[in-house]
């Protein structure tokens, strides 16, 4: 049996060229390796052909693409015949919509507020403008919704099996509503002249059954179809009478009783532009076809979670990820809800069951304690790895840098200032203007705050969202907690510096609606079914805001140092003092030691080992400073500039050389790398949002930024470029994998469950997704890995360049973590003191549960002792001595009871150690926590 907190996770992505099969085929490699759980993508049903398994479109199901139940049943098999956990990324808060294959959502276009599943969709169905009924804006065309029907490209069809209309515009279905079928069928009947035959009068008189308004309705609806489908000839009549709605050129008569029945529909088609002023349903950030869900609706979260359930009671299933719980109306519940449903499931041989969450955490924000959770995916761990192997000497220099290339000063504020104004202004539009709408509402419901215009409301919640520092606040229906309560308020303070209008009470009024205090008996009598909606919906709205502010946008246009440019990070963050980082790792071990310790994931913007290149850089700001210059002049002449077109712009030029420099293969380069860059360079110049963007692309722009690309990367074009940056490749991805292996280290020795994402077991140099979702030669690992049980490590600092020495040292870390699981699992984290000229270079510490303990010591900082990354360093040039004070320490010839040890002794063969010890000191009992 795996144990309950898994010593290591794997991290697989699921697809259709990826299947349970291939997954229970490595089961083998990854157990030898040393991992203790497979941690899966989402593997419900998921759209046809999804690449990621985040759009179900059915929790209920096994998504047969990846081979169905019959073969999870194999991989599970696998899974447990090598005593492997299965940890799932589960997705509660939205759904795949539109298309034709989610049936709650085919069945809300149907019946649209009246449908069972309309209460699992956050829709606001009485807001769209000029509409005789309430309806759901679906963003689907392509062009205007006009060329579109005039052209032809919404097509009435009738199915013959069901006996049901539907409207279709190239793959979406759009049900049409039964209450619309008498008057489909009477019209079809006139325009097939069959209204004497048989056939036709059969189905006048099924059509002349209907009686008042909104008839059939649900009950009737499927005996009328039945009905429909079984006259024999229907289908032949339907056929041809379908010409009276076949829209098209020079068909004005069958145009307009086209668009008069969709018009008369629970949905209202529209351009895809559109999502950003009108859509009037919760998505996943701005994806229309994500449609987020209410799982606070008892009945919604009972519907989404049998298969979890099922899965955890017949023992196949050890873990969850909750993807997004920042998009939950109320992330409290939904834990309680899920713990409930967890011990049900396990019954009488309940034990502690693994849960992660992923959430981004602001700078000195504290993770909240949610039921049953044991801590995040690790991004916040990733950062602080980040920030501690900097060197905090070379950030200023490269901010200078920075303020040079762009012209602004390297301050982030601004930078995301003007970003979520961006975003308010056009992703996020039509999800501000419901909030807008609602708060209007609250306020006109008394006469004491009726005056508080709409225009006034508006722009008083946005400088509130503006100002907002993190992702959301945590209120439930019961209230605000003391600390949120101090966040709101805090904010309210710093939107109210920004207003040049008259106050007159404003900002009370928005401070008591978001903290729900409006309903206190002392205050004015206001609705309180809108304060609470108001209130909790806006804390679903901060997070989507940040996220597209900050990692899709600031992101793309702030590039002091691309290092830092990392979800859940600061992109203006200084460096991490080694003392900092032991006073977290502290604090981690005693409140969240089992969350997750990611340096990769599915959606970091680039490899850990792109990244620990870039982190170089701060190690040699003056030579990079220098490189820039002279790649600045060598590339002029491939600027494509026309007119008031530069492209690409002076700091999206700096942004490539470090993207550049991070993926610079250690090989010579394929022809695919151009094409990488190129598509990277694409999607970060649309996310950025300056020069091109998703909403309105630039094509000048975008094919001058191709084109650049293109010659830079050519050597008959630009030789004397690709030579520069080659050479400095060379020494910085050298400074690159010594970081590398002290990340790995952090990751697998700190207080956590160290997590590996699929493929990074040799260097991993890709860019922003899809490029990290490149197949993976998993035969190739599970031949080598034999060799590893006993590294040649001389031979394989030699070789460095290949990537063996970071697999290597992952398996001896997970053989290490596998041996002393517990103490890596329930023991404490002690800093160690180091003294001599180069104590500034380590971080030393100790994992101790009794008696046993193990010593990790780390470098950083290696240009100065590898000649600025042009020879590994040895090991006489780590100068100082690590205390061992209470431990004696095993492998150290001659020292296994020193007070002290050299560096150069513990860095015999690499920057990095890990030793079992004994404690020699008093031992205190510790209680385990599961």
């Amino acid at each position: 049996m795996p144990p309950a907190i898994p010593t290591a996770t794997y991290r697989l992505q699921l697809t259709a060229d990826f299947d349970f099969d291939a997954a229970a085929a490595i089961v083998p490699y990854l157990k030898a390796l040393g991992i203790s759980h497979l941690y899966a993508s989402p593997f419900m049903k998921a759209r046809k052909g999804s690449t990621h398994g985040y759009d179900i479109v059915d929790h209920a199901r096994i998504n047969p693409e990846l081979g169905g139940d019959s073969g999870f049943e194999r991989l599970s098999d696998a899974l447990k015949r090598h005593d492997l956990g299965l940890i799932l990324d589960f997705v509660p808060n939205h759904v795949g919509v539109h298309f034709a294959d989610n049936p709650w959502w085919l069945d809300v276009l149907e019946w649209g507020s009246a449908s069972p599943h309309a209460v699992s969709f956050d829709i606001d169905w009485d807001i769209l403008p000029f509409r005789a009924r309430d309806g759901v804006l679906l963003p689907i065309i392509g062009s205007s919704y006009g060329e579109a029907l005039e052209r032809g490209g919404i097509e009435l069809r009738y199915d013959a099996s069901e006996g049901s209309f539907s409207a279709w515009y190239f793959e979406h279905r759009l049900p049409i509503a039964p209450e619309r079928y008498s008057e489909i069928l009477r019209n079809i009947v006139k325009e097939a002249g069959a209204e004497a035959g048989a056939a036709g009068m059969l189905i006048l008189e099924l059509a002349s059954r209907p009686v008042g308004f909104r008839h059939p309705n649900r009950k009737e609806a499927p005996a009328f179809k039945a009905e429909l489908k079984d006259i024999a000839g229907s289908a032949g009549i339907i056929a041809l009478g379908l010409e009276a709605y076949r829209a098209g050129p020079d068909r004005a008569a069958q145009t307009l009783a086209l668009h008069s029945l969709l018009e008369r529909q629970h949905y209202k088609l529209g351009h895809w532009r559109l999502a950003s002023s009108d859509i009037n349903y919760r998505r996943f950030f701005d994806i229309n076809t994500l449609a987020g869900l209410r799982v606070e609706d008892a009945g919604t979260f009972d519907a989404i979670h049998p298969l979890v359930e099922r899965l955890i009671a017949e023992g196949r299933l050890q873990g969850l990820r909750l993807d997004h719980i920042d998009g939950l109306r109320d992330p409290v519940q939904y834990f309680h809800r899920l713990r409930r449903l967890i011990l049900k499931a396990q019954g009488k041989t309940a034990r502690p069951f693994y849960m992660v969450i992923e959430k981004i955490l602001g700078e000195r924000e504290k993770l909240q304690a949610f039921a049953g959770v044991h801590g995040t995916t690790g991004y916040e761990w990733l950062n602080a790895i980040t920030q501690l192997l900097l060197d905090g000497k070379g950030l200023d220099p490269l901010d200078e840098i920075w303020r040079q290339i762009s012209n602004l000063p390297p301050r982030l504020e601004p930078v995301l200032r003007d970003a979520k104004r961006r975003v308010l202004e056009t992703l996020l539009a039509s999800e501000f203007r419901v909030l807008v709408r609602l708060l209007a509402r609250i306020a006109g419901g008394h006469y004491s705050t009726r005056d508080y215009s709409a225009d006034s409301l508006r722009q008083a919640l946005e400088l509130y969202v503006l100002q907002f520092p993190v992702y959301r606040t945590y209120l439930t229906v019961a209230g605000s907690t003391v600390h949120d309560r101090a966040l709101i308020s805090q904010t309210i303070e710093n939107a109210r510096a920004d207003w040049f209008a008259a106050d007159e009470g404003i900002f009370e009024f928005l401070r008591d609606t978001l903290t729900m205090d409006l309903l206190k008996p002392d205050k004015p009598s206001h609705s309180a079914p809108r304060v609470r909606r108001f209130a909790l919906k806006v804390q679903q709205f901060t997070g989507p805001v940040m996220a597209k502010s900050l990692e899709d946008t600031a992101f793309y246009r702030y590039h002091r140092l691309l290092a830092l440019n990392e979800v859940g990070g600061d992109p203006s963050a200084r460096a991490l003092s080694v003392d900092a980082f032991h006073e977290a790792m502290e604090v981690r071990s005693r409140e969240w030691p089992h969350g997750l310790t990611a340096t990769a994931t599915h959606d970091t913007k680039r490899g850990e080992d792109a990244r620990a290149r870039l982190m170089a850089l701060t190690e040699l700001p003056g030579e990079w400073a220098s490189c820039v210059a002279r790649w600045k002049i060598l590339n002029a002449p491939h600027l494509v500039v026309e007119g008031n077109i530069r492209a690409p712009s002076a700091a999206f030029e700096y942004m490539l050389y470090q993207a550049l420099l991070g993926t610079w293969p250690l090989d010579p380069p394929d022809a695919t790398l151009t094409q990488r860059m190129q598509a990277y360079a694409l999607k970060a110049a649309r996310e950025g949002k300056q020069e091109t963007s998703w909403l309105n692309p630039h094509q000048a722009y975008e094919a001058g930024l191709q084109t650049f690309i293109g010659r830079i990367l050519d050597r008959s074009a630009s030789a004397e470029f690709l030579t520069a940056l080659e050479t400095l490749a060379r020494r910085i991805s050298l400074l690159g994998a010594l970081n590398s292996l002290s990340q790995i280290t952090l990751k697998a020795t700190v207080p956590g469950v160290p997590d590996f994402y699929q493929g990074t077991e040799f260097w991993d140099l890709s860019l922003v997704d899809p490029d990290n979702r490149r197949p993976v030669d998993f035969a190739g690992r599970a031949g080598l890995l034999a060799s590893m049980e006993s590294p040649d490590w001389e031979s394989l600092v030699q070789h460095w360049a290949d990537g063996r020495i970071k697999f290597a040292l992952i398996r001896h870390l997970l053989k290490l973590r596998t041996e002393l699981a517990n103490v890596f699992t329930y023991g404490d984290y002690q800093p160690l003191q180091v003294s001599g000229p180069h104590s500034g270079h380590i971080i030393a510490f100790t994992r101790r549960r009794g008696r046993d303990a193990v010593i990790v010591t780390v470098a950083k900082s290696f240009a100065p002792i590898s000649q600025g990354g042009r020879v590994w360093p040895r090991a006489e040039s780590f100068e100082g001595s690590l205390d061992l004070g209470g431990y004696s320490v095993e492998g150290l010839a001659g020292e296994a009871h020193a007070t002290e040890v050299r560096l150069s002794t513990l860095f015999q063969h690499l920057p990095v150690a890990v030793l079992k010890a004994r404690f020699e000191g008093a031992a205190k009992r510790k209680r385990s926590r599961a």
